[in-house]
């Protein structure tokens, strides 16, 4: 039995606007990218994919069960997430930033900006650091809140 059409959840009219825009403009960027060279951005992608499931995946899947019997071991295994987040930004921005960060552009880079690109990979080291470190700070915030919270006032 189907549900009348006035059930059907189909959101804010904001919401469709956006929705429809959305789709329209990634219609847009598939055609101007396909234009070209359809057959490289299709093997782009496959060769993406492919990297992704067969290498990246196991990696960073091993490296979280790392983390997650290191603190299981401590009997802390509600800290995963502060290790979590970080590293995850850390590597999508390594990822996107990566032949900047590798230095494998560098002549190109100099040669349309004018700048070096050796900067990049000091940068995202900076960046990694104060992640970890905004993370490390957030859970020591946290877990003192908690210890002042357990402790009665002893006044």
């Amino acid at each position: 039995m189907r549900p009348p059409l006035s059930r059907i959840p189909v959101g804010s009219p904001l919401r469709l606007l956006l929705l429809v825009c959305s789709f329209a403009l990634t219609a847009y960027a598939g055609v101007r990218l396909l234009t070209d060279d359809w057959f490289g951005v299709a093997l782009w992608f496959v060769g993406a994919a492919l990297l992704h499931d067969l290498v990246l995946l196991p990696l960073y899947t091993a490296a979280d069960r790392a983390i997650v019997r290191g603190l299981e071991a401590v009997r802390r295994r509600e800290w995963t997430l502060y290790a979590r987040v970080p590293a995850a930004l850390s590597g999508l921005l390594l990822l996107v930033w990566f032949p900047l960060i590798s230095g494998m552009v560098e002549r190109r880079y100099r040669l349309v900006t004018g700048m070096s690109s050796h900067v990049f990979l000091a940068r995202w080291l900076l960046i990694t650091a104060a992640l970890f470190g905004g993370s490390a700070l957030l859970l020591a915030l946290r877990l003192h809140r908690a210890a002042k919270h357990r402790r009665p006032d002893a006044r």
